[in-house]
């Protein structure tokens, strides 16, 4: 079994670039590994967090007491059309190579950061595709029965940006992750308007894999959300907050503080979606607004960052809070975070 270290700061491994020392850190190369670690911490009653890339976390600026277990697992097995992969795969190596082999399911998530352990969790999104579209089966250790089981896309309890992972986020460690991928070399209808214009498309029109992958990754480079280190705009945890969706009620009360608001009605009178960066935008936070060492993105308002790397986490949620709260006040509208938080509420 790898080695623990005490000690170890979390904030390298984190793409915000905070969080304080972890009580003891190690690092799992095996879903066996991963069980091990994690069933013998519960047996002594020591808490564990595992990390995976970092992408999507807020982690506290004393950092985490119990023991933080970083998934490095891998592994991808390919049976016809499923495609299972280790949680500790790199996501984005995974799209490529998807489309790379003509398999369609995946292409508009291209460029996401994080691993493939992380995607049921949050049921990541973007660009009109979810993870919940392609998800068969996810390989989990229950910390609860103690037992690894294969739980079906239904019993996963997916939902916009939520599952059953996240909704009780101390039972469940994804192992592995079961997609189904067929071999097509066209991307599925194009949903999302923005990527249809990019593209050059009406909404609903297929392309090749390779021009959807491509111009997603163009869509969100341009928005700071493909991971990079000459960009300090890319120093966040991707979108903060979740796009809200209003019941029909909440919806009107909108209209009369924001007439003509952007929305989107949800399928089956599922609800009204409003973009949060909008809402955000028009409460006064502008692309760029600064709090201090943090700020919010200069080239999408759903990004809190960290530019300088000169930050605390307490810096970046004075930010957050102070947006949340402008949004509420003149919206009535409360947004909710998207990234985990360690240690730290919002």
């Amino acid at each position: 079994m790898a080695e623990r270290v005490a000690g170890v700061r979390l904030a390298p491994y984190t793409t915000l670039g905070l969080g304080g020392p972890a009580g003891a850190f190690v690092e799992a190369s095996s879903a066996e590994e991963i069980v091990e670690l994690v069933a013998a911490a519960d047996r002594v009653g020591e808490p564990v967090l595992v990390l995976g890339g970092g992408s999507n976390l807020v982690v506290s600026d004393d950092g985490f007491e119990g023991l933080v277990v970083r998934v490095a697992s891998r592994g991808i097995e390919i049976d016809g059309d499923l495609v299972t992969a280790q949680a500790g795969e790199d996501w984005d190596t995974l799209t490529g190579q998807a489309v790379a082999e003509r398999r369609s399911g995946i292409e508009c998530l291209s460029g996401i950061p994080g691993l493939v352990g992380s995607t049921p969790i949050q049921n990541v999104g973007a660009y009109g595709q979810d993870v919940s579209q392609t998800i068969t089966a996810v390989r989990v250790y229950d910390r609860t029965t103690r037992q690894v089981r294969d739980l079906g896309a239904r019993e996963c309890g997916f939902a916009y940006r939520h599952s059953a992972f996240k909704q009780a986020p101390e039972r469940h460690v994804v192992l592995s992750v079961t997609y189904e991928l067929p071999r097509d070399g066209l991307s599925g209808p194009v949903a999302y308007k923005e990527l249809a214009v990019r593209l050059g498309v009406e909404p609903g029109a297929r392309v090749p894999l390779a021009e959807a992958r491509q111009a997603v990754l163009e869509l969100r480079a341009g928005k700071g959300m493909v991971l990079d280190a000459a960009d300090p705009d890319t120093r966040s945890a991707g979108s903060f907050f979740t796009n809200p969706v209003l019941t029909a009620e909440q919806a009107a009360e909108l209209e009369l503080r924001a007439p003509g608001f952007p929305r989107w009605d949800m399928p089956g009178g599922g609800g009204v979606k409003v973009p949060a960066a909008w809402l955000i935008e028009n409460a006064g936070f502008p692309k760029g607004y600064r709090r201090g060492p943090v700020r919010i993105s200069t080239k999408h308002t759903l990004a809190m960052t960290n530019p300088e790397l000169a930050a605390a986490t307490e810096d970046l949620l004075g930010l957050a809070r102070e947006v949340r709260d402008g949004v509420r006040e003149k919206f009535g509208v409360t947004l909710v975070n998207e990234p985990v938080m360690v240690g730290v509420r919002l």
